[in-house]
């Protein structure tokens, strides 16, 4: 049976996962790449960051976009959400902020999920103290859909 997930669940899929992936408009076309983000609940925000390149020049020009997130156990057993919101860049120690609650959030999760430590998360955290920041941005969320299918 498929069914439409109502905003809650919807909601709880976006926040318990940290792979998703972007999508956005550029020069007319759409293009959709995987990113790692973090769902601040809070704020209702997606927080991400990545490299000066066609991603970040892109959502610049066209600041909506839309996130896509799945849970897949089996063709008959999925979950999937589509959060639509408007691409914020940030700076400053905002950036630094954001990118730290990113940090946090994520090895939570995957502490969480995979009952793993991590090593990998300091590359997050280093970059905080650092004056060449990656491109900070948050997506401030104004719709959430989902849909499932369990039998």
């Amino acid at each position: 049976m498929i069914r439409n997930l109502n905003q809650k669940e919807s909601t709880k899929i976006l926040a318990s996962n940290y792979i998703g992936n972007i999508s956005y408009i550029y020069r007319g076309r759409p293009y959709v790449v995987p990113i790692t983000y973090f769902y601040d609940n809070k704020d209702s925000v997606i927080i991400g960051y990545s490299a000066e390149g066609h991603k970040i020049r892109a959502m610049r020009k066209n600041e909506n976009v839309s996130l896509g997130v799945s849970e897949v156990d089996s063709v008959n057993s999925w979950n999937s959400v589509l959060a639509h919101g408007t691409f914020k860049e940030l700076s400053g120690s905002h950036a630094k902020a954001q990118l730290h609650i990113f940090s946090l959030g994520v090895k939570d999760l995957i502490i969480g999920q995979e009952h793993r430590k991590l090593d990998f998360i300091s590359e997050f955290s280093s970059k905080i103290y650092k004056d060449d920041l990656p491109i900070v941005f948050q997506i401030k969320v104004d719709e959430i859909t989902g849909k499932m299918r369990h039998n």
